[in-house]
């Protein structure tokens, strides 16, 4: 019987090195699939599109952008899980499928993150901002944080639902300045820009590159940047992070594809990736789009995950946050 099993996990071995030596030389022979989990126009979208066009002369394959939104990008992921893994079919994965709706108390995850995908290699951050109505009576950090505590419970900040990069930021921010603010959900992030707009909800910690346009049409007042730097399209704009030491908010996205994903694959995805991002132009249009390079290997990539997710999982239960 020993020998029996000893025999076919030499020949499982077997297969897997072939199937990896295949893949390696067969990397990539045809177009490359980049799924993404979120409508066209959006962030996911627009950095998809981004590193489309220059991983193509440096794959030497078409890159086709393919949009499959739903269940919060994780349609697309679930998609991805489901394909050979030869690397042709890959997923730019936000933050919150990895480090956030895992451990959302109601959420029904369809895909197990770690054991259904291979994390690649990050990509982007996504610049967080802090921005406030018009209307508003402070103009600093400072002075929001001295409003809200003469007010408790009576400032208003705005997101797209439980669970959010907005909601958990702006958790995040009333743990670290002991502060009391009331949640408002949205079910998109028009409705909460025009009631923001309005003045009928007081803040909100969004995705900067959703808010440029108003930002700079009047209608949002950019208070400070909860990213570690300021984009360079405001650079005098301060960090809330000077006020509320610890408090440094980033969203990132990579990529990710399916499981057994062999390594060989895995490297040609991580070299393409670095000299993309490597590139001036490409630079350049992540930060006029308000986001920044944020290239990680696979283990660097893997330890952020984890970090992420100690991190939110921490907001999370202490504010006792649920899916809707």
């Amino acid at each position: 019987m020993t020998m029996v099993m000893g025999r076919r996990g030499a020949l499982a071995a077997g297969l897997a090195a072939l199937a990896a030596g295949r893949a390696m030389a067969a990397f990539p022979e045809r177009d490359v699939r980049l799924l993404v989990g979120f409508s066209p126009g959006g962030t996911v979208d627009l950095l998809a599109r981004l590193l489309a066009e220059p991983l193509r002369p440096v794959l030497g394959q078409t890159v086709v952008v393919e949009n499959r939104s739903g269940a919060s990008g994780l349609i697309a992921a679930q998609a991805v899980s489901q394909a050979p893994p030869d690397g042709h079919m890959i997923n730019l994965v936000a933050m919150s499928a990895y480090a956030v709706l895992p451990q959302l108390p109601g959420y029904r995850m369809p895909i197990d993150m770690d054991r259904d995908l291979t994390p690649v290699a990050s990509v982007a951050g996504i610049l967080n901002s802090l921005v406030v109505t018009p209307r508003a009576p402070f103009r600093t950090v400072a002075e929001l944080i001295a409003h809200a505590k003469a007010n408790p419970g009576r400032l208003t900040y705005a997101s797209t639902g439980n669970g959010t990069s907005q909601h958990l930021a702006a958790e995040l921010f009333a743990r670290l300045t002991g502060t009391q603010l009331t949640h408002v959900p949205y079910r998109g992030g028009s409705n909460a820009i025009v009631d923001i707009t309005a003045g009928r909800v007081d803040m909100m910690f969004g995705n900067f590159p959703e808010l440029i346009g108003q930002i700079r049409d009047g209608g949002l007042r950019l208070m400070a940047f909860s990213s570690a730097r300021p984009s360079p399209l405001f650079p005098d704009t301060p960090l809330v992070r000077d006020t509320v030491p610890g408090f440094t908010v980033t969203s990132w996205l990579g990529l990710a594809g399916p499981a057994h994903l062999p390594e060989p694959v895995v490297a040609t995805w991580t070299a393409a990736l670095q000299k993309v991002e490597a590139a001036e132009d490409f630079r350049r249009q992540l930060a006029e789009n308000g986001m920044e390079p944020l290239f990680q290997e696979p283990a660097a990539f893997r330890a952020t995950i984890a970090a992420d997710r100690q991190r939110w999982g921490e907001v999370i239960r202490d504010a006792g946050i649920r899916a809707d």
